[in-house]
């Protein structure tokens, strides 16, 4: 189709030239116009403006110039038409859209690479819109992709499993990645990629079989989740401990203002002094009525409600709990 659109806008143009000089020839060599005036004849009679002629007209004349007026609103219709159609083209727009959307994505810095836009992936970039997080979709099914609407998804159509499409997603730049394809193969591929690529990058992905787990953190990822593992426990502690697991799911880590119950926080902000303090000594409790509930060292173990007396690490940081006016208290008073 886009091939059969771009011969008609070559052809147009081709017939569109031809108008212009049969009809500057012809009435400087049949008229004997000066060329200025037969190009001003020839835009006039085009044009059909209906001005006056340069000197009066033959009957040859009339004759010459009434089929040039016809010939050229046929001609300057199928020109006009085609114009506009390659214009108007969808595969035009989406080629300016995708131009503006790669212009994006080469700003991006420290942002997050979701790779597959399936039920998980979408999850995921809601979550990153929530937290106002940049990122990038990356998935070879054009059709979902192309049927965004929305001008906060910024995506890619492409193999994830590319290295080329990676760099073009910016992954020297990228914090994080999520790999969230359907088939475990896919994904382990890509989790190797990308640590190649990028030694540092933080990266989490999906699993589907109990053997893939191991496969993924050998290859590289940071984190593995198993949506199908989560739901049968989620679903089994309804039936041991339902209050509880209820009341699990009322803490939400949403980045609606009006929602969220948890929040992390890191040293950096707790102490931006840089100075090691314990818990007791930040005294966060008072200025923002929030409680800690967990501790990460910088190795990356975990403190379930941590002493008083535990002194913060740099690079530590502290997971906290409150209403959603607490927690907003919160991030404004340590500019979270």
């Amino acid at each position: 189709m886009r091939k059969l659109i771009d011969s008609n806008l070559k052809l147009a143009i081709v017939l569109i030239i031809m108008v212009f000089i049969t009809g500057v020839v012809g009435f400087h060599f049949l008229y004997d116009y000066s060329w200025v005036d037969a190009l001003y004849m020839t835009i006039i009679t085009v044009s059909t403006v209906g001005y006056g002629e340069v000197q009066p007209m033959g009957a040859y004349g009339k004759i010459f110039t009434s089929v040039f007026i016809i010939s050229g609103l046929f001609i300057f219709g199928f020109g006009l038409s085609t114009i506009t159609e390659h214009i108007l083209n969808k595969n035009n727009i989406g080629n300016l859209k995708r131009n503006k959307m790669k212009k994006k994505i080469d700003s991006f810095k420290d942002h997050v690479i979701v790779c597959g836009y399936g039920q998980n992936g979408k999850e995921a970039v809601q979550k990153l819109i929530d937290y106002r997080k940049d990122f990038v979709i990356i998935d070879r099914n054009e059709e979902i992709l192309h049927g965004i609407e929305d001008d906060q998804l910024n995506y890619i159509v492409g193999n994830a499993t590319e290295d080329e499409v990676l760099i073009t997603a910016g992954i020297e730049r990228a914090s994080t990645l999520i790999c969230a394809l359907p088939r475990d193969a896919d994904n382990l591929f890509i989790v190797l990629s990308a640590r190649q690529l990028k030694n540092d990058l933080k990266i989490i992905s999906r699993a589907t079989e109990e053997n893939s787990y191991k496969k993924l953190k050998l290859a590289g990822a940071d984190n593995v989740i198993m949506p199908d593992r989560i739901g049968g426990s989620h679903m089994a502690s309804l039936v041991v401990v339902p209050d509880l697991v209820e009341f699990l799911d009322n803490l939400s880590v949403s980045g609606r203002h009006d929602s969220i119950n948890v929040e992390q926080i890191p040293f950096s902000k707790v102490c931006s002094d840089g100075l090691e303090k314990t818990i007791a000594e930040t005294d966060i409790r008072k200025k923002t009525g929030c409680s800690i509930i967990g501790y990460k060292s910088p190795s990356g173990s975990y403190v379930v409600n941590p002493e008083p007396s535990l002194k913060l690490e740099k690079e530590s940081k502290l997971i906290m709990i409150g209403r959603p006016d607490q927690i907003e208290s919160l991030k404004k008073y340590y500019s979270v």
